[in-house]
């Protein structure tokens, strides 16, 4: 009878801790998506509604023409492509210098290792905002400045010390022997890497290049200061268009700061399956 009593008890207990767990992760859902909701609805209005002191959280006539409107009152087109071209050219950069980096630090040994480790998790520290005066004088230096390819180094600078310690992190939880075997086999190094310890690593791979990416893509400081040519700059400072010196048309500035979010949504969706296997594989301790 007392371990009837007791299942009972167990069940009910469960069963009142899963609906707290559900009301939880219901709360957090609509803390963290009510204001990209707020975004759309505002995206969906008039100038005259939103300015309006009686209005509401919903458009009383959705003007869809908002998202037509914004690619003829701004060159929104070469905005996307040049943010696609700053994101996708500092990702290609960051994984070709940081996958060999990180590959070094996981299988060899030498002098120094370990303080080479603290000094790209002390780089992490730095913010580009920090070092923007620094930036831009390298920048002006090199004559990089006002350009799409300062830019993408300099996005591929800020993102490498992330991509070699969480590559380092998936590489050693590769066990050594199957590249042992391979170059039994008559591989070198190089040929084990690509051909073995790449593919296995392929989730880790993929998670940090998606974030990579994303860091790039959302990208405003930096891009901000060094960009003045109207035709160069990226999308998240292009939008800046709708924002004006007496007034803020924010019907479109919302509407273009959602087209800048879809890309950024699809690769989340495209890696949703590889994420947690990716972080797991790059939280392993070294």
């Amino acid at each position: 009878m007392n371990d009837v009593i007791t299942h009972k008890e167990f069940s009910l207990k469960k069963t009142v801790l899963r609906i707290l767990l559900y009301f939880v992760a219901i709360d957090v859902c609509i803390f963290t998506l009510y204001p990209y909701f707020a975004m759309f609805c505002t995206a969906l209005k008039s100038r005259v509604e939103i300015f309006s002191p009686n209005g509401t959280i919903f458009p009383i006539q959705s003007m869809w023409s908002n998202f037509i409107d914004i690619w003829s009152r701004a060159p929104m087109a070469q905005y996307l492509l040049n943010s696609v071209l700053i994101a996708g050219g500092s990702t290609l950069i960051a994984m070709l210098c940081g996958i060999p980096a990180a590959y070094a630090l996981a299988r060899m040994k030498f002098k120094g290792q370990t303080a080479f480790l603290g000094f790209i998790i002390v780089s992490q520290m730095f913010a580009p905002v920090v070092l923007l005066v620094g930036i831009y004088q390298v920048m002006q230096t090199l004559g990089l400045t006002d350009s799409i390819w300062g830019l993408i180094f300099i996005n591929a600078a800020f993102n490498q010390a992330f991509t070699v310690w969480l590559l380092r992190g998936t590489f050693m939880s590769i066990s050594p022997e199957m590249e042992q075997a391979a170059t039994i086999d008559g591989c070198t190094r190089v040929q084990a890497m690509l051909r073995i310890l790449i593919p296995v690593a392929a989730p880790g791979i993929v998670t940090t290049l998606i974030f990579i990416f994303i860091n790039a893509w959302n990208e405003y400081t930096v891009a901000l200061c060094l960009i003045q040519t109207d035709t160069l700059k990226p999308l998240t400072v292009g939008i800046n268009t709708f924002n004006g010196y007496n007034m803020i048309e924010w019907q479109y500035l919302f509407a273009a700061s959602i087209f800048a979010i879809i890309p950024v949504v699809l690769l989340f969706m495209s890696i949703e399956k590889n994420l947690v296997s990716g972080l797991a594989s790059g939280g392993v301790k070294g």
